[in-house]
């Protein structure tokens, strides 16, 4: 379905007043210093300890720090709106804001992944927006593309990869296989099918349904060592690929009733998606449907989805690849429709505000 409204449509006014406006223009300003607040106090346990409200002098004692320290964090924390102060007893507590930094699952996910892999990175942004290549990326690594380092990336930055990455695909899971195996689906390929996830879910959801996975061979490797074991896995098959070579080609044999790219295309820019496309309809048949499950920026039920992935299209910029981003669904359906396909439905509200674009020759 489509969405009857359009979310970008609420950023055409300024609906800041002029006090907001200079607060939140500060907040930037200092949002390095925001974000290590933030996170040690997360990390020290200090948001914790808080939901019991504390004196500054009981917080240094029970985080292990100086009288200092905690003094330093908590009115720095107080001005963020992250705790909150009761004049009369000295107390701090944990505010609303503060709550959220610590249990919510996606800010905490955002939040390990922005320290561990695009912190030091991001410093370069500037240079990899004006030369188009992920010129951060060397802060975790000498590789072309973060892809190719994925296996090799330095702890705790694989972990939080990692994390982020299967925190936002897992929880569409369940509704996307209902959607894919509501046709007759024997043979399924998975393009950017990275540890074989998404794969073990299929052969454990169809007992009948092939799976293989497309990607680069050290990927395939690591999707191997994943899998092995696993029920199922004897019908996963791995085929060594890399998209970004135009000469590239996807497997045809056997004819796949299903071609499945998820968090995939948001990983190449406009020409290569275009060229990725193109040969994936070169191998489909009038059956076959292509399925691009994607975080499409415009397409969220609230705005701070929305802003989330928005500032994730510069991880791509800096660290990733130097010239991906996450799409608006106007650029992705036209790069569908120019690569000789046809956009048969579009199903929204996945998992975290994923969508699955439906393709057919």
């Amino acid at each position: 379905m489509y969405l009857d409204e359009n979310l970008t449509e609420q950023y055409t006014k300024d609906g800041l007043g002029a006090y907001q406006a200079q607060r939140l223009a500060q907040l930037y300003a200092f949002g390095p210093i925001v974000f290590e607040v933030a996170r040690l106090m997360v990390k020290w346990g200090i948001f914790e300890m808080l939901e019991t409200p504390m004196t500054p002098e009981e917080v240094a004692e029970k985080a292990g720090v100086s009288v200092y320290a905690a003094k330093c964090l908590l009115e720095s924390s107080l001005t963020m709106n992250t705790v909150t102060l009761d004049t009369e007893t000295g107390r701090y507590a944990l505010a609303k804001t503060g709550w959220f930094l610590l249990h919510d699952r996606s800010t905490r996910v955002n939040m390990d992944f922005n320290h561990d892999v695009n912190y030091q990175g991001m410093f370069f942004l500037e240079e990899a927006l004006k030369e188009g290549k992920p010129a951060g990326l060397k802060c975790l690594g000498d590789w072309p593309t973060v892809y190719e380092g994925l296996s090799q990336l330095p702890e705790p930055a694989k972990s939080s990869w990692f994390a982020f990455d299967h925190h936002y695909s897992d929880g569409a899971f369940e509704q996307a296989l209902a959607l894919v195996f509501s046709r007759p689906t024997r043979h399924l390929m998975d393009v950017g099918g990275n540890t074989g996830r998404w794969a073990l879910q299929c052969v454990r959801h169809n007992p009948d349904v092939e799976v293989t996975i497309v990607d680069l061979p050290q990927q395939i490797a690591m999707m191997c060592e994943q899998t092995a074991g696993e029920p199922g896995a004897d019908r996963i098959h791995g085929h060594a690929a890399d998209m970004l070579d135009d000469n590239s080609q996807l497997p045809s044999n056997p004819p796949f009733d299903a071609i499945w790219m998820s968090q995939f295309l948001d990983c190449f820019s406009e020409p290569q998606i275009r060229s990725i496309l193109r040969r994936a309809a070169a191998v489909m048949t009038p059956d076959t449907r292509l399925y691009i499950m994607e975080t499409l920026w415009d397409r969220q039920r609230f705005d701070t989805a929305a802003f989330c992935l928005a500032q994730t299209s510069l991880y791509f910029t800096a660290i990733a690849n130097g010239n991906s981003k996450m799409y608006h669904s106007d650029d992705l359906v036209r790069l569908v429709r120019e690569s000789g396909l046809e956009v048969e439905t579009i199903h929204d509200f996945l998992g975290l505000g994923h969508s699955v674009v439906v393709c057919r020759r």
